[in-house]
């Protein structure tokens, strides 16, 4: 029952921080919001990284998070794949009113550029500003490295890379790849894991540790209270049905799947729970930047971000139940 006490005593925090952005959101000016991103993306996050870090078990054996990161991305972008090349092909999985030339405005997956936002929400997940608050409440900072070796190593490189490469296929946009790579590379976040990985071999003043803790959980509440902001900016729930086909590979099928055979290779208990936990992450924001960089389907993507992080509190649960 553990896990499912340290369950209620995330929700509170969880729940409120991003309900008091939700509120925030509304209220203030738009420009706040990408004010307290950048600061989190250069600052803020990059912080928190070498504070846990500082906790972390980084064993060899940690090293199987970023595999596991980019199976469970392959995977969910190959099902998404199968699922597009089956609604195209087959009209059982197509309703009526697709079949209609007035109504293919209704029928997303027929674009390539929506077949490309399809595909990046069931691959690349918020493994940062929502996957480390999740996994130090619910694991705790001993296991927190398995979740940046995840994010960055994973996720972040999934995104920059693999995703830029689909968005460049599916978009309209020949946007400047190079400019991607850039981005990837000063990374801070990057640069950050790297450097905490060596203050990890050091030991560090009492003193010095619980002012780094005290610094890493005060970013933690800044990102979920970032994620409510930019909650409260996404004004279409448009694509549902598309968007809750590619969640429910993304946040059910394919945690589940791998979720279960990491056993296989060695990993149970709290690393397995920490892998699922990050490889069941909503569609990640830099799905909307890509999107919009190569202007694909913003309505599908933007959909996904909203019911995903919806989503994400009904799931953790059963998570928690199948891997405690």
């Amino acid at each position: 029952m553990t896990g499912l006490e340290n369950l209620w005593k995330l929700y509170l925090p969880l729940v409120g921080w991003v309900v008091f952005g939700l509120i925030l959101g509304y209220r203030l000016p738009e420009s706040i919001p990408l004010v307290l991103g950048k600061f989190l993306f250069w600052i803020g996050v990059p912080l928190s990284i070498l504070a846990f870090l500082q906790q972390a078990d980084l064993s060899a054996s940690v090293w199987i998070a970023p595999m596991a990161a980019w199976a469970a991305m392959l995977l969910g972008a190959s099902l998404a794949w199968l699922w597009v090349q089956l609604h195209l092909r087959l009209p059982f999985f197509r309703s009526p009113s697709d079949r209609h030339p007035l109504t293919q405005r209704h029928y997303p997956l027929q674009y390539p550029p929506s077949q490309g936002s399809f595909l990046l929400a069931a691959m690349v997940g918020n493994t940062g500003y929502l996957g480390y608050p999740v996994a130090l409440a619910l694991v705790g900072p001993q296991y927190f490295g398995w979740a940046v070796f995840y994010d960055t190593l994973g996720s972040t490189l999934g995104a920059y890379g693999l995703g830029v490469l689909l968005a460049a296929h599916y978009g309209k946009t020949a946007t400047n790849q190079a400019q991607f790579l850039l981005a990837l590379i000063r990374n801070p976040a990057l640069w950050s894991f790297w450097i905490g990985l060596g203050l990890n071999q050091l030991t560090l003043p009492v003193a010095v540790e619980r002012g780094m803790q005290g610094i890493g959980w005060t970013m933690v509440a800044l990102s979920l209270l970032l994620l409510g902001m930019r909650l409260s900016q996404i004004r279409s729930w448009g694509s549902v049905q598309q968007a809750s086909i590619s969640l429910g590979i993304k946040m059910l099928l394919v945690p589940l799947g791998l979720g279960l055979s990491l056993p296989q290779f060695g990993v149970r208990g709290l690393a397995q729970l920490v892998i699922v936990l990050q490889m069941a992450m909503p569609p990640a924001f830099a799905t909307l930047i890509i999107a919009e960089a190569y202007d694909l389907d913003r309505e599908l993507t933007v959909t996904t971000l909203a019911l995903g992080s919806l989503l994400l509190l009904l799931l953790l649960p059963f998570w928690l139940t199948l891997f405690s």
